[in-house]
């Protein structure tokens, strides 16, 4: 029987992080996470490009291998069988004495999990019913965009969520501007445009939201533009949809007491997500 998840440090099998390590003591790293077909990432170039930035962002070494250690998961992961998994790769600054500073010669560890998955991910998600998080993002343009390993917003936001029994959280602002779902990128459509917010200052530029933006939507006619949307805008339009790496794309039936019964731009971006992943 292959396991349900697996654990490779440093490119060997392991269950355990070697100590100290700064990702642990100061969420110093970045990550990626990796949707699977039969061991085959989708849109790994895409992945590796953001990874690369985030980690040019922080001050990693040049060279960090982490396409090879992805690699090795990923062929172990075709020979467990899983039909769909998510792969998540983690690099961390690695260990270095005590202190915020970081070391002048770090030694950036790489650790890939793998978790089999039990939904059919051709197959798009029903509606999701949102709530606004009382929570806000906080803003810090230098970590913008990128995946880096502190999640406590998100954390916290996912606390709110259980509570509220939703199926996910719209995040605002500092500015209550909307930011994003706590594990995804937002769109909203009004006629032809669709509007999805600017991440100059918080939030994460997600794979699936530069493919709408760049591939998708283009194919289907619709106008994308980046920019600020506040709530009452967002309860004003047409449709509302929001993207990650393991559903890709998913309508919103719901957030607070504003209902969207329009999800027609959602389930045919979904159908050239489906048809055109690679």
């Amino acid at each position: 029987m292959p396991p349900k998840t697996a654990i490779w440090i440093d490119g060997s099998p392991g269950a355990a992080l070697p100590l100290p390590d700064r990702g642990l003591d100061f969420g110093d790293g970045v990550f990626e996470t990796l949707l699977l077909e039969d061991g085959k990432p989708l849109h790994l170039d895409a992945h590796l490009a953001r990874l690369s930035d985030g980690l040019q962002r922080l001050g990693f070494p040049p060279v960090v291998d982490a396409r090879s250690h992805l690699e090795t998961a990923c062929e172990a992961v075709s020979d467990f069988g899983w039909h769909w998994s998510v792969l998540r790769l983690t690099v961390t600054r690695g260990g270095a004495p005590r202190g915020y500073a970081p070391p002048p010669v770090p030694q950036p560890r790489i650790v890939c999990s793998a978790t089999a998955l039990e939904r059919d991910c051709l197959q798009i998600l029903p509606p999701a019913e949102l709530e606004v998080a009382a929570m806000r993002n906080g803003a810090q343009a230098q970590l913008a965009r990128i995946k880096h390993l502190n999640r406590l917003e998100q954390v916290l936001i996912g606390a709110e969520c259980v509570r509220a029994g939703c199926d996910e959280m719209l995040v605002l602002g500092q500015s209550d501007e909307v930011v994003s779902v706590n594990a995804g990128n937002i769109f909203v459509r009004t006629g032809q445009r669709l509007m999805t917010p600017s991440l100059d200052l918080c939030g994460i530029a997600g794979t699936r939201r530069a493919l709408v933006m760049l591939n998708w939507a283009p194919q289907l006619g619709l106008e994308v533009v980046e920019g600020t949307i506040d709530l009452p805008a967002l309860q004003a339009a047409d449709e509302v949809f929001f993207t990650n790496s393991l559903i890709g794309l998913r309508p919103v039936g719901r957030c607070g007491t504003k209902h969207w019964d329009d999800h027609s731009s959602c389930t045919a971006l979904f159908e050239l997500y489906r048809d055109g992943r690679i």
